[in-house]
């Protein structure tokens, strides 16, 4: 991912989640942040038809939804996937699995990985290892992120 993507990421994001708003900001930031853990599927000039963000993290509660960090944890224990989009037209080719198995290669050197699944996607995320851990949040933690959210780590990299 580039700066130059940020737009078509930001109106992917809009289309695929307009459920799950988040400012340009943000992913604006998270580049900023951990340029290895931003990636974009499209062609040099084309449109963004698919992205995926992952950073380093803490193991206790996901970022909260919508949020510019500013900074990463000095003493991340985790790599957080903060979201794996690819626009509906473009799914079926098996982008998402490339782009996951991409993000668990930066996420090795971390004791866990972490995500918040939102629309249904917990079966997807479990052929990866990810279990639910919702039960680890404090009541409400996800609100933000619809009523179907389950907070989703992986445990013991490989």
């Amino acid at each position: 991912m580039l700066a130059g993507d940020l737009a078509g990421v930001a109106g992917l994001a809009e289309r695929v989640h307009p459920d799950l708003p988040e400012d340009a900001a943000v992913f604006r930031d998270r580049l900023r942040l951990y340029p290895r853990g931003c990636l974009v599927l499209g062609e040099a000039d084309g449109p963004v038809l698919g992205y995926a963000i992952g950073h380093p993290w803490r193991g206790g509660a996901p970022p909260k939804l919508d949020a510019v960090l500013g900074a990463l944890p000095k003493h991340a224990d985790c790599f957080y996937i903060h979201d794996v989009v690819v626009a509906p037209e473009r799914r079926g080719a098996g982008h998402s699995r490339v782009v996951v198995e991409t993000l668990l290669e930066l996420a090795v050197v971390y004791p866990c990985t972490s995500l918040v699944s939102v629309h249904g996607t917990t079966p997807f995320w479990s052929r990866f290892g990810f279990r639910d851990a919702s039960d680890r949040l404090v009541p409400g933690a996800l609100d933000a992120y619809g009523p179907a959210a389950r907070f989703m780590r992986r445990s013991g990299q490989k």
